[in-house]
C-alpha cells in the first residue's frame, strides 16, 4: 500500500517539477505575434460613426482597424496598402474579413483620388482615446483582440488572422 502511494505522489511531484521547470525556462506562453488589448476594449466603448454621421453597427465578420487619431500622413497610408494586400492573401478566409479606417480628425490626410484606390475600406470617426495608434484585430462581438504598431502591418498580422480565423467558430 506505501509502494502505491509512493508511486502516486513521485507521479504528482514529477509533474509539478515540469512545469516550475519549463515556466522558468520561458516555454509556456503565447504564439501571437500582436500585444493582446489590456485593459480590455470593445467596440462599444469607441462609439463609432460613418461618413453619415450614423453610429456603426458590427456585423458579424472579422475586422482590421486602422487608427490614427490625427492626420494619416505615410506609415499609416503604408499599412492601409499592406493590410489590403493581406486581405488578397487570406485567400478563402477573405469573405470573413473587412478594414476600416478610424480617425478622430476632420483633416484625415487621405485624398479622395486616394481612397478611390481602396472602394472597400469604410472611414469610421469616433473617440478614440481609449485605443493606440496602429493596426487592430477585433473579433465579430466587438472585443478588440490584439494591437500591432503601423510599422508591423504585414506578415506578423497575417500569421495571427491565419490562426483567428482556423479556430473561430465565429465570424
Amino acid at each position: 500500500m506505501i509502494g502505491l502511494f509512493g508511486v502516486a505522489a513521485l507521479s504528482l511531484l514529477g509533474a509539478y517539477l515540469l512545469f516550475v521547470v519549463a515556466s522558468e525556462e520561458g516555454v509556456w506562453g503565447t504564439t501571437n505575434q500582436g500585444q493582446f488589448v489590456q485593459p480590455p476594449v470593445t467596440t462599444d466603448d469607441v462609439e463609432l460613426t460613418d461618413r453619415q454621421g450614423e453610429a456603426f453597427a458590427l456585423d458579424e465578420v472579422w475586422w482590421l482597424w486602422v487608427v490614427e487619431p490625427g492626420v494619416c500622413e505615410q506609415p499609416c497610408q503604408h499599412a492601409l496598402g499592406r493590410l489590403r494586400q493581406l486581405h488578397v492573401l487570406l485567400n478563402k478566409y477573405a469573405i470573413r474579413i473587412r478594414r476600416a479606417f478610424l480617425t478622430s480628425a476632420d483633416r484625415i490626410g487621405l485624398t479622395e483620388q486616394w481612397l478611390a484606390r481602396y472602394p472597400r475600406l469604410l472611414r469610421l470617426t469616433g473617440s478614440l482615446s481609449k485605443l493606440n495608434r496602429g493596426v487592430y484585430i477585433v473579433d465579430p462581438i466587438g472585443n478588440l483582440v490584439l494591437w500591432y504598431p503601423l510599422d508591423d502591418a504585414g506578415s506578423l498580422v497575417l500569421d495571427d488572422l491565419k490562426r483567428l480565423l482556423k479556430v473561430s467558430q465565429i465570424g
